[in-house]
């Protein structure tokens, strides 16, 4: 996984590169989807890696999916976990940590994957002298300056993985690797780090996944649509990982499809594309098994769980796959947000229709995302027309993001317009000296000692309002707004000096008691000080409807 051009394909182009005789038994395959590279090939490579860590692996190889996509992620319930046990996170070591990058770490983190991150170019800092094959020799024969450039970008990246929740250090450094993510410097154009890349890969499989990998390589299939997609001569076929049993041409398979299950006789079978008829409607992440009722049953079950139909108040989400659709979901409901309706396909009318009844009851729910899929053309109009809010992107990090935003800001927005409408607490003080006018409206000098004095505000005194701000001024400017610190005139119509206004007065905004319970809806809009004022003026209010 990874961004666009952080080398992702030319990492796998040098796995399968790596200096290995193509006669030799057992060598590197390259399936449709996926490249096989076994456990001899992994030992022959790093054969030094293994004795210095003093790595005992039985695992019989890696299997590197290169599909993209979610598929890759799609939950196995029944198995518990996704297809992939372990992620590869290739990231350019000038750029970090990108958008795709960080849509990847949120789709790690979501299915608790653990990940070896590939810091890939390393050929391209300044200096570097190219040695291809193992990292750690490469490393040594480096000059000081460097490798001082290589730990520099490495410490940057630990930091920005910091900041995603992530413990990270070097390989060669790291104490636990159950508690800290490794980063294996990395050359793919270079073919530098692919023996640690392999063996590290394999151990940390061994390590953390002994017990659950084992495998039948009989008895029925069991597997997972990674691609839909049409071959000249075959017509649709499904790109499928096989995780457990066998399957051969002319048997019958059982497959999700956008209308229900698929059932199908194998025609052809190559590494592990499968051509069979009816597959048009077939979907991506999809399960894969020998026909049978039960298996029929249990994909259906599979497809219904990802796939939502509720009353609950949420958003409609539509995703062109059934891997992306559960990754978006599962992000979703991850952030506390229930989905009413999930499934494939493009956003329709009807969709439209159905979320403006969400929107109703809360409007930040009612929303449709969007995600690798196409709104349609009626569906764009109507929710123009009726408001829907509709967030379209490739990127499950960027949709999620963008709607998160957009919640932000519209509740800024309703902060806003409610603080406008209300009386907010004002405490200030009139000053000795300041007295323009003694009536008819007074004017005065006065410091805001707490709070925002506005304009058309009540004023009180002891907890009596006596009259009303009709005018503000500062440095002979009309305002509607003073903060606290500022010193300005102000006209207070009914108010009389040496009346109901005295020099040294502390006077306060009147706050009518139906504002009182909005205030505490927006509390987090005020500092300390100002609650406090809030009380303090709601008491002295109180006080005086009491006597």
């Amino acid at each position: 996984m990874g961004h666009v051009d952080a080398g992702k394909t030319k990492m796998l182009d040098a796995v399968r590169g790596t200096k290995v005789a193509d006669k030799e038994a057992g060598g590197i395959t390259q399936h449709i989807g996926a490249t096989e590279v076994p456990i001899s090939v992994i030992k022959s490579l790093s054969k030094d890696l293994v004795e210095k860590y003093r790595f005992n692996i039985q695992i019989p190889g890696l299997l590197f999916i290169d599909t993209p996509g979610h598929e890759a992620f799609t939950t196995l319930r029944k198995r518990g976990g996704s297809i992939a046990d372990l992620a590869v996170l290739v990231v350019d070591v000038h750029k970090g940590l990108q958008e795709q990058t960080l849509e990847a770490i949120e789709i790690l983190r979501s299915y608790k994957c653990p990940f070896i991150v590939a810091m890939n170019k390393v050929d391209t800092i300044h200096g570097w002298i190219v040695e291809e094959g193992s990292v750690s020799e490469g490393m040594k024969k480096q000059n000081k300056e460097v490798m001082e450039r290589l730990d520099m970008k490495l410490y940057e990246l630990v930091g920005k993985l910091h900041e995603q929740g992530f413990t990270s250090e070097r390989f060669d450094r790291i104490k636990d690797f159950t508690k800290e993510v490794a980063i294996i410097p990395v050359s793919a154009k270079q073919k530098v780090g692919m023996p640690e890349l392999l063996v590290f890969l394999a151990a940390l499989s061994q390590k953390y996944f002994e017990k659950k990998l084992v495998v039948n390589v009989e008895g029925n299939c069991k597997g997972t649509v990674l691609e839909v997609r049409e071959e000249r001569g075959l017509g649709k076929t499904i790109d499928v990982i096989l995780y457990d049993g066998r399957l051969k041409v002319g048997e019958e398979i059982c497959v999700g499809g956008k209308s229900g299950v698929i059932s199908a006789k194998v025609r052809a079978a190559a590494g592990v594309k499968i051509a069979a008829p009816g597959l048009d409607d077939a979907l991506s992440g999809s399960p894969v098994r020998h026909y049978s009722k039960a298996a029929e049953k249990e994909i259906m079950e599979e497809i219904q769980k990802i796939k939502i139909d509720s009353d609950s108040v949420g958003p409609i989400v539509r995703s062109n796959t059934l891997g992306s659709l559960e990754a978006i979901v599962k992000l979703l409901q991850d952030r506390g947000i229930k989905v009413k309706k999930a499934d494939v396909g493009e956003i329709s009318r009807k969709d439209v229709l159905e979320i403006e009844s969400v929107a109703a009851k809360d409007r930040f729910k009612g929303v449709i995302f969007a995600f690798h899929t196409k709104v349609s053309e009626a569906a764009e109009a109507e929710a123009k027309k009726r408001g829907v809010r509709i967030f379209e992107n490739d990127v499950v990090y960027r949709v999620l993001e963008e709607y998160e935003q957009w919640v932000e800001d519209e509740k800024n927005k309703d902060k806003k317009d409610k603080m406008a409408r209300l009386v907010l607490p004002a405490k200030f003080l009139v000053m000795q000296g300041y007295v323009f006018r003694h009536s008819s409206p007074a004017i005065v000098g006065v410091k805001v000692l707490e709070g925002k004095l506005r304009k058309d505000i009540k004023v009180m005194k002891d907890g009596q309002p006596f009259g009303k701000i009709v005018g503000m001024q500062s440095e002979g400017k009309s305002i509607d707004e003073a903060t606290k610190g500022m010193e300005v005139a102000v006209s207070v119509q009914d108010g009389v000096v040496d009346k109901n206004i005295r020099e040294k007065d502390k006077l306060y905004s009147y706050i009518p008691k139906r504002d009182f319970e909005q205030l505490a809806s927006i509390k987090d809009s005020f500092t300390r000080e100002e609650l406090d004022l809030i009380d303090e003026i709601r008491k002295m209010e109180e006080q005086k409807a009491e006597a």
